[in-house]
């Protein structure tokens, strides 16, 4: 029983990230409204960093990991490339393209993450699994590429928008590749690894040491104009809130279910179910915020649930 359950965790694991990122997405949209971006973004990682720091705590009797200095390395490398590098790039292609054609570039991200396997790891797919992916990567971008044409079409910097939406696909990929080597994956043998809680703390403390010159820069923006700060403190503590709640689900729970998944399952099966957000907040939009989801959105999450099954039972 042990070792069924043990091949169902690394899927399962990909599903839980892509239904917590959903939440996420939902509860830091309502939080940056209200605190603005820069605080979200370092308030997040604060956060995540002392629910994690608490856990291994609870769970490994300890403060901070055991790493090796390769390990630590290596998980560092991880936040700077998908926390810190890659959601920058990310968050410039939104203001550039838009959100409907930069989700379309990320949903490359699990072929890289084939690729960066395949290189790194020597990791190969049946041909079932392939199937899978292309599934998944093809409803997935169905999905997206159907939400309307919001975003700009015809912009200054619409190749420059491009070019840093596909960065940060590959950031993406590249992120969970160096998270997985981190762990010791390629390198360690298995009783000599880091647990997926313990390398996402380590990860999420550097991420978090990255975001000091931003918040450094905001605050002298502050000191110089302290009428650029104009939220309210209902709003701030409205705002503080469902950023808390969401660092519980994404910078928190998401992200080490993320590598909960790379530990236990190829990288590319693992990268392909963390992207599933753009189907599952489909029912959301439409309980929540009312919205009409056509009959092409729905093929599209069809396909990529089926993408999604098959990689859970191959």
């Amino acid at each position: 029983m042990p070792d069924i359950l043990n091949s169902y965790l690394g899927p399962a694991a990909g599903l839980a990230t892509s239904i917590l990122w959903t939440a996420t997405s939902l509860f830091f949209t309502a939080a940056a409204k209200r605190i603005g971006p820069t605080v979200l973004n370092a308030a997040r990682i604060l956060m995540a960093v002392v629910l994690l720091s608490l856990t291994h705590r609870l769970l490994g009797e300890t403060w901070i990991p055991h790493a090796l200095p390769k390990q630590v390395a290596l998980l560092a490398a991880s936040g700077l490339v998908g926390l810190t590098i890659g959601d920058h790039a990310l968050f410039i292609a939104f203001v550039d393209i838009g959100p409907r054609l930069t989700m379309l570039i990320m949903t490359t991200s699990p072929l890289f993450a084939v690729l960066f396997g395949w290189v790194a790891l020597g990791e190969t797919l049946p041909p079932v699994a392939w199937i899978g992916v292309a599934l998944t990567v093809a409803g997935v971008g169905w999905v997206v590429a159907e939400r309307g044409h919001g975003g700009p079409q015809h912009t200054p910097h619409r190749w420059r928008g491009i070019l840093l939406a596909l960065v940060g696909a590959i950031c993406q990929a590249g992120g969970l590749l160096l998270s997985k080597q981190g762990m010791g994956h390629g390198w360690l043998p298995d009783d000599a690894r880091l647990d997926p809680q313990a390398a996402t703390l380590v990860r999420m403390t550097f991420a978090a040491l990255g975001t000091l010159p931003i918040v450094a820069v905001y605050s002298l923006r502050l000191r110089a104009n302290p009428l650029a700060w104009k939220y309210r403190a209902g709003d701030l503590k409205t705002g503080m809130i469902f950023a808390a709640t969401g660092a519980c689900t994404g910078p928190f729970l998401g992200v080490w279910m993320s590598l909960v998944a790379s530990d236990n399952a190829p990288l590319g099966v693992a990268q392909t179910l963390c992207s599933l957000v753009p189907v599952f907040i489909l029912p959301v939009v439409v309980v929540v915020h009312k919205e009409r989801v056509t009959l092409r959105a729905v093929i599209g999450a069809v396909v990529a649930v089926l993408g999604a099954a098959l990689l859970f039972i191959q």
